[in-house]
């Protein structure tokens, strides 16, 4: 293993210790929580006279696609989950082997503290005519995916570029992607409701550790009724 590659390591892994130990010396008002993006809209409240905007943020729609066993799984299936995407194929000779293996060390970072079945894991082909369940499946045993909490999905290709370009907003994030072909470094984040809370270079170790920080922060925020004002 490279230095880079031991150094992303090892952050991964210390990262959701360190925040637990600040949370339990100092409390959950003192962490600052990863933003919120792209909003739908901006609605007006008013109560006791005074009337304040309130932002209603994107959330991810439903889909429905095949995982790598074969199985049909939805989205809705990962309710209040943390979720941690990225867009791949498997015959990329290069960037996605980086990327598969950075996020198989997060996957064994947050199965280390006992809390794994919070956060799930999603990697989408963008060559799904290539990549059916069977290539997935091989492809996850190469490089040690925990079935249950990774899903390597294929489907109909419009259906997964949609997700791609108009909910998880992949040519916002990366402004060099080819929207013909979705081919990106970033991991993507989504929080219990579905919204998307940052990306991340998945094939740098400062991206990496990054992503860590925020998925360990996400952990500990509160479910219901979350600050969502950006005025």
């Amino acid at each position: 293993m490279s230095k880079k590659s031991l150094l992303a390591l090892v952050i991964a892994v210390l990262i959701p210790f360190s925040f637990y130990i600040l949370l339990r010396h100092f409390g959950s008002e003192a962490i600052v929580l990863p933003k919120r993006y792209f909003f739908d809209t901006v609605q007006s409240i008013t109560s006791y006279g005074k009337t304040t905007p309130d932002t209603v943020w994107h959330k991810v729609r439903n889909f429905t696609l095949t995982n790598q066993l074969g199985k049909k799984v939805s989205l809705d299936e990962l309710d209040g989950k943390i979720i941690v995407a990225d867009f791949f194929f498997t015959s990329c000779p290069i960037v996605c082997p980086t990327l598969t293996r950075n996020m198989k060390r997060l996957q064994d970072a947050f199965s280390n503290t006992h809390t794994d079945t919070i956060v799930q894991f999603l990697s989408f082909s963008v060559d799904p005519k290539r990549d059916s369940a069977q290539a997935l499946k091989k492809y996850a045993d190469k490089y040690g995916v925990n079935h249950d909490n990774w899903w390597l999905l294929t489907g109909d290709k419009d259906e997964i570029y949609d997700i791609a370009k108009r909910e998880f907003k992949a040519n916002v994030a990366d402004t060099k992607i080819d929207t013909n072909f979705i081919h990106t470094e970033y991991f993507f984040l989504l929080d219990r409701d579905r919204v998307v809370r940052g990306w991340y270079n998945g094939m740098d170790s400062l991206g990496l550790s990054r992503l860590a920080n925020d998925v360990a922060l996400l952990k500990i925020e509160k479910a219901k009724n979350p600050q969502r004002r950006i005025f």
